[in-house]
């Protein structure tokens, strides 16, 4: 790995949620069953560099407000709380607060000198954070339209993002659902309509984190190029500058973290 350059360069985040579940779907879980608690529907929360296609933080669990804030400030704190060129994701609702909580400036309002408390610290978004959703319109079940709306920013520089980015020409959440599709077929325990299904919340998580993390460095993306320019294969984190070949999965798992 090569620790001289991280953070990765990032520019482009993409978030997004993958269904899956363990045990038991949801609609069959008996809240009265302690048991069941660590059942049922059970969402990968995750961050994609879109350009470099490296997985930046992955967050298992229940669809909450708690886990999407938990992933965008891990993910922030991946880049260094680096605002990036450019973040899209879904209409999810929870992501306009924990975006500008993580990447926006907190003002603490100032003392009146009244009784009673002082105000609560607000958040602002910096004047380079560009953040717009993915809206989909459906009919009968499938996308007919898709727009996009920005959140954070002015049309002016998503137009900016938009041309200096490797891989976007217009606002979308692609290149994390591509992602989540490889994941699907890597991980046998995520495909729709399987008996393979995940029967332990725990391992659930293991599998999880081994399946998306060994993407970033063991696999192969035949769209990335090397960042010297030399031809050969090109994984997630050799684009992202983090690694120099592909590693295997044993060079993966032996790897000493904390020295």
């Amino acid at each position: 790995m090569n620790s001289s350059i991280f953070p990765p360069n990032t520019q482009e985040v993409q978030f997004d949620e993958k269904w899956s579940y363990v045990g038991k779907k949801q609609k069959k879980r008996d809240k009265k069953n302690p048991a069941d608690a660590h059942r049922g529907d059970c969402w990968d929360h995750v961050a994609l560099d879109a350009e470099n296609k490296l997985v930046l933080e992955v967050v298992n669990g229940k669809r909450t407000e708690a886990n999407t804030k938990r992933l965008v400030r891990n993910t922030a704190k991946r880049l260094k709380n680096r605002v990036p060129r450019l973040i899209t994701s879904d209409e999810y609702k929870p992501y306009k607060k924990a975006i500008l909580e993580s990447f926006g400036e907190k003002r603490t309002p100032r003392r009146t000198g009244k009784r009673g408390r002082p105000r609560k610290p607000r958040f602002r978004p910096k004047p380079e954070l560009v953040y717009a959703t993915v809206h989909k319109t459906r009919t009968k079940g499938r996308v007919t339209k898709i727009d996009y709306r920005i959140i954070f920013g002015t049309p002016a520089q998503v137009t900016a993002a938009l041309a200096a980015s490797r891989c976007s020409r217009k606002i979308n959440t692609s290149f994390v659902e591509r992602q989540n599709g490889t994941d699907r077929n890597r991980c046998s325990r995520k495909i729709r309509q399987s008996y393979c299904f995940s029967k332990n919340w725990d391992i659930h998580r293991a599998a999880t984190c081994l399946s998306m993390y060994s993407y970033n460095f063991c696999w192969v993306v035949r769209t990335l190029c090397r960042p010297d320019g030399r031809p050969g294969p090109c994984t997630p984190a050799m684009a992202a500058g983090l690694a120099d070949h592909v590693w295997t999965i044993r060079e993966w798992l032996e790897y000493t973290v904390c020295k």
